[in-house]
């Protein structure tokens, strides 16, 4: 690599997803002359008004914090023409950056993307690369244009996605890859122009905002399909089904070859082990989150809510 140079930077962004990178940004003696993020909103059963885990994060490092509620009033404009900045790093900031900004900085605004891009374009590539069933996914860095994810190529790396992996877990490995990669691009003393490359548009796919709708299981579906739902919507919105009129969330389980064969959404307990039909015959509940409860075994939601109630059926 070459030599590294320092930059003035602006970062922004909201999520824990972000916060990884603002750290490696900052550690690596860069100068953020400031970190835009998402306003404080209510938050939690209280409704408190909860800051973002990068405003946190920032003050924490004693770095300068704006959260406006849009980038094109002239109070901001003003501020980020005034600093001669090298470049606009992004990750999570949850607002599409006007052309007026993407043309300031020197060398650019640069994005932490969570997938391979030209896959998954959009606000939840993480959660829908597991639901699909993907092997892998990765990071990208790519230069910002006036499309949705649509810039060229900076740098990329791929992870696998294992059996085990839900979207919180893979966030946290991405958010940490994202930092390294950024940091290596940055430091270059072109910022990354020379490495750009162009995605190949006719390959995309999109990642649309998940809602709390997409966590509705359909017992229909099979086994591996539930599973990877199941996982892709951990731990938020998080997997559910209905029972008794009310939802119950489904917080783990595993397709396991060699279960009952059950009609969809029925449950059975067989062998210490709490099963669910569906297509290719059933899956195992492992942990579930009955509505006004603590998540527990779905061996001990059996013994204390289904037992007397051998004929249950979700839905």
């Amino acid at each position: 690599m070459k030599q590294a140079v320092r930059k003035r930077i602006v970062f922004m962004g909201t999520p824990e997803f972000a916060v990884p990178a603002l750290r490696a940004l900052h550690g690596d003696g860069h100068t953020v002359v400031a970190v835009f993020t998402q306003p404080d909103r209510p938050a939690g059963r209280g409704r408190r008004l909860t800051s973002p885990p990068v405003k946190l994060a920032a003050l924490e490092l004693g770095l300068p914090v704006w959260q406006p509620c849009s980038l094109r009033n002239s109070e901001v404009l003003d501020f980020l023409r005034g600093q001669s900045l090298d470049v606009i790093v992004v990750a999570a900031y949850a607002k599409l950056l006007p052309t007026a900004v993407l043309a300031l900085p020197r060398f650019g605004c640069q994005n932490i993307h969570a997938s391979l891009l030209p896959k998954y374009r959009g606000g939840a590539p993480i959660h829908w690369a597991i639901v699909n069933g993907e092997r892998e996914t990765g990071v990208t860095i790519m230069q910002m244009a006036r499309g949705l994810d649509t810039g060229d190529i900076i740098e990329q790396r791929a992870i696998p996605i294992t059996p085990e992996d839900t979207c919180g877990s893979v966030t946290v490995k991405l958010a940490l890859l994202g930092a390294e990669l950024m940091s290596q691009v940055v430091a270059l003393p072109d910022a990354g122009q020379q490495q750009r490359t162009a995605q190949a548009h006719d390959l995309m796919s999109t990642a649309r905002t998940v809602r709390k709708s997409d966590g509705l299981i359909n017992w229909s579906s099979d086994s591996r399909q539930i599973d990877a739902l199941v996982r892709g919507m951990h731990p938020w919105p998080g997997a559910y089904t209905h029972w008794r009129q009310a939802a119950l969330g489904i917080l783990a389980t595993r397709p396991t070859a060699g279960g009952p064969a059950l009609p969809p959404g029925t449950v059975s307990c067989q062998d210490g082990r709490l099963w669910v039909g569906c297509r290719d015959g059933s899956i195992e509940l492992r942990e579930v989150l009955p509505a006004g409860k603590r998540a527990m075994s779905a061996l001990d939601f059996y013994r204390g809510y289904l037992s007397r109630n051998p004929d249950t059926v979700f839905y």
